[in-house]
């Protein structure tokens, strides 16, 4: 995929959209958003499997999160077979602008009750990570219909550049819970304390795994909600964050660690394409970075750093623009601005 003369494209939209100030709405209000185009159904569709993804709604990503639906409906091939299912702790507040932006779009919006992590939650290294949305992907399998047998995970700072069926093609065969891309030369240990591996039962949980244990990003996740359910997931990862909360801090990173306490290991893996992560930065600063090598079906702003941010205080970062065509906000003047891109 030629990402950087689409880059040098849009470049100089970017300038003229960009550099002009605006003020915040009010913490009870959402901005206006446009209404997307028409996605429809090729003849090729008839046969087409349903295919379901789960986002979070909240005011801070609501942006992000319609950014990433656009990209999945303008690159799917058949659009109109994908039911999307978002989770928010006031589903009626954010059901309106899903709705005025996808007229068509198969949805429901559920209700996280922030209750039920608000126990387990213990500080991080940045505050979004502390969120109880930040925790609803743990509970997909309590929450969605039991009709809902596999979903996937998108989180709210991402976009796709390719056919989301193919990631859902994904063979979790014979007995896979969950896919994801996985990345086995990052340093697996930096995702726990000291104490976490001094401790003479904790890293016991990793042994006896199909592979060594390897990091895997949580913001793309196909997930088999049967074997999930069956498996009883959601109390283990329960279990992780209870130790967290009451015994010992043994990691730092949100939800992420018992994740990888649970699954790393027993991962089945997918192409690095479908998660190009990491180009919001760092935890802490969200600096700049450049595309891994290979080749690129999502893009994903994991870190501090969030192309919407970054845009609107006129310091984009260039991989910036590739998220920008996809930006519903409505500015006055603006609003079909990206339309033809």
């Amino acid at each position: 995929m030629a990402l950087f003369p689409f880059v040098a494209a849009v470049g100089i939209l970017l300038v003229a959209t960009f550099s002009f100030g605006g003020a915040l709405p009010a913490a009870s209000e959402l901005p206006r958003f446009s209404e997307a185009p028409a996605f429809r159904n090729g003849a090729s569709c008839v046969s087409a499997p349903t295919i379901h993804i789960a986002v979070t709604l909240d005011a801070a990503y609501l942006r992000g999160s319609l950014a990433g639906v656009l990209s999945i409906l303008r690159h799917s091939s058949c659009p109109e077979s994908i039911t999307f299912h978002f989770l928010a702790t006031r589903p009626h507040r954010f059901r309106p602008a899903v709705a005025a932006s996808f007229p068509s779009l198969t949805f429901e919006v559920y209700r996280f009750h922030p209750a039920l992590v608000r126990g387990l939650i213990s500080s991080s290294v940045r505050r979004a990570l502390d969120q109880p949305l930040n925790y609803a992907r743990i509970y997909l399998a309590d929450i969605l219909p039991r009709s809902v047998r596999r979903v996937i995970y998108f989180d709210s700072d991402l976009v796709v550049v390719d056919d989301v069926a193919r990631l859902w093609a994904t063979d979790l065969a014979p007995d896979h819970v969950l896919a994801a891309p996985e990345y086995c030369h990052a340093n697996f240990t930096s995702y726990f304390t000291d104490r976490f591996w001094s401790d003479p039962v904790f890293p016991r949980a990793l042994s006896g795994r199909l592979r060594p244990p390897c990091y895997f990003n949580t913001g793309v996740m196909v997930m088999d909600l049967d074997r999930w359910r069956a498996g009883g997931y959601t109390r283990k990862l329960e279990g992780w964050m209870e130790v967290q909360k009451r015994e010992a801090r043994i990691y730092e990173l949100g939800s992420l660690p018992p994740f990888l306490l649970v699954f790393a290991g027993e991962v089945k893996g997918v192409e690095h394409r479908w998660n190009q992560h990491g180009l919001g930065g760092d935890n802490v600063e969200g600096l700049c970075r450049d595309l891994h090598p290979g080749p690129v079906s999502l893009l994903h702003w994991s870190g501090k750093g969030k192309p919407w941010l970054r845009l609107d205080a006129g310091r984009p970062c260039p991989l910036d623009a590739l998220w920008a065509p996809y930006d519903l906000l409505r500015r006055d003047g603006h609003d079909d601005l990206f339309t033809d891109i």
